[in-house]
């Protein structure tokens, strides 16, 4: 894939979903990627990659923080024993 096509999808995707973020509407990177569909296959398919990639990073590190409190919680609670 091109570098224009990966910066321009990119910078898309991370506007994308600010707004997304901004307005509630959880699957509106999908309407996004309608448009694109409608004049340019290969620019919608790595805007859902770079979208895919970033809701992935979001779970994951919420995931993270999860274990995290989980263990602060231990700690905290062995202390107070």
């Amino acid at each position: 894939m091109s570098e224009t096509v990966t910066r321009l999808a990119s910078k898309l995707a991370d506007d994308t979903l600010k707004v997304q973020d901004a307005s509630g509407e959880d699957r509106l990177y999908m309407d996004v990627a309608k448009v694109l569909g409608a004049s340019s296959q290969t620019l919608e398919e790595a805007f859902l990659t770079e979208v895919r990639v970033r809701l992935s990073e979001r779970k994951a590190r919420a995931f993270l923080m999860q274990k995290l409190d989980e263990l602060k919680e231990k700690a905290t609670s062995r202390g107070q024993a």
